[in-house]
């Protein structure tokens, strides 16, 4: 997977990831970058965690233009900063909380988290 290679290459990581994001500029006020999405992961988290994968993909859209936009989930409070951003964005969007516990959309909590 072209995934998979690009995470070893750029983060080091020997997986493929659902979203990666390469920013070109680092900026909360303009969007710059790309974002790449792997569907063939997306769509087995998607079934694992009973989402619907039009809501997953969304998720992890959202999820990578926020990298792009400056924001990481590295540290806790970071993480809850941009969970919450994301459940606001995908909300105007009108997908249901990607992290709501016990919804069909969520799934699993733990492996709800993008790896990127």
């Amino acid at each position: 997977m072209e995934a998979r290679t690009l995470n070893r290459r750029y983060r080091g990581r020997d997986h493929a990831p659902n979203v990666l994001a390469f920013p070109y500029v680092s900026s909360r006020r303009a969007v710059q970058g790309d974002i790449v999405l792997c569907a063939p992961v997306i769509a087995r988290e998607a079934l694992a965690q009973g989402k619907t994968l039009d809501a997953h993909f969304a998720h992890l859209t959202v999820h990578g233009v926020l990298h792009l936009r400056g924001h990481d989930h590295a540290r806790r409070r970071d993480a809850a900063r941009m969970e919450a951003l994301e459940k606001r964005l995908l909300a105007k969007l009108g997908y249901p909380d990607p992290y709501e516990v016990g919804s069909r959309e969520s799934g699993n909590r733990s492996h709800s988290r993008p790896r990127s």
